[in-house]
């Protein structure tokens, strides 16, 4: 592979960011908006998860990317787009709805698969951060309903915080997504190993993430560059 600065970047980059982690955390490299030559450099160098928020541009780059690449989606899936990515995504992260979860399952039963999921709470004081509220979260959680799906694999959790420079507020926030899931941990998953995930952290406050228990971050711009919405 030719190598320009660019690319140079991304490999420096994403050593860097690998050389801090520790062993109990995966790196979801969100590759949103970057084009496909630039998610087969971070693979050619190992990275094997990639997060999309979009499905048609999740589906487009699966498509000519290597099989082996686990896609994760993170970003706000509508109902009618599940079937899109049904039969190749590792995890949704982004199940914020009893609606979608129960779409995901019946999608995942017309191809055949059980996919791993992550309910995604609302732990932001801003608004337009999208997921489950919380109190109705845990009322459907105490229901048992979802024992009922089986086509769907529950992995933990996933949230996002406050977009602000407040440590103390970020702090608070990934604290309550891991108080909840060691609450439901307990209350609901103690004898299922597979219920292991917190996903929280991104390229700006990845490191207070681990701090407060994430063992899953999503960064994108701090291993690809500053991204060109207007492409």
């Amino acid at each position: 592979m030719f190598f320009n600065n660019t690319n140079m970047s991304i490999v420096e980059n994403l050593k860097k960011i690998k050389e801090q982690l520790p062993a109990n955390v995966t790196l979801v490299a969100v590759s949103k908006t970057y084009p496909a030559e630039d998610v087969l450099v971070a693979y050619n160098e190992g990275q094997r998860v990639f997060g999309e928020n979009k499905p048609q541009e999740m589906t487009a780059k699966q498509t000519i990317l290597p099989d082996d690449i686990q896609w994760h989606m993170i970003g706000n899936l509508q109902t009618n787009k599940v079937r899109m990515i049904i039969p190749y995504v590792a995890m949704i992260e982004s199940v914020s709805s009893l609606r979608l979860l129960q779409t995901i399952d019946k999608e995942a039963e017309r191809v055949g698969r059980c996919v791993d999921i992550l309910f995604e709470v609302h732990i932001a004081e801003e608004d337009s951060k999208m997921g489950w509220n919380t109190q109705e979260f845990l009322e459907y959680m105490k229901s048992e309903q979802w024992r009922e799906l089986k086509n769907v694999t529950p992995r933990g959790v996933m949230g996002m915080a406050t977009f602000t420079d407040n440590q103390d507020i970020v702090r608070a926030e990934f604290r309550t997504l891991s108080d909840m899931f060691r609450v439901l941990k307990e209350q609901y998953f103690a004898e299922d190993s597979r219920f292991d995930t917190i996903s929280m952290g991104m390229s700006g406050d990845w490191k207070l993430a681990i701090e407060e228990g994430s063992t899953q971050i999503r960064v994108g711009s701090a291993i690809f560059g500053a991204r060109n919405y207007s492409k």
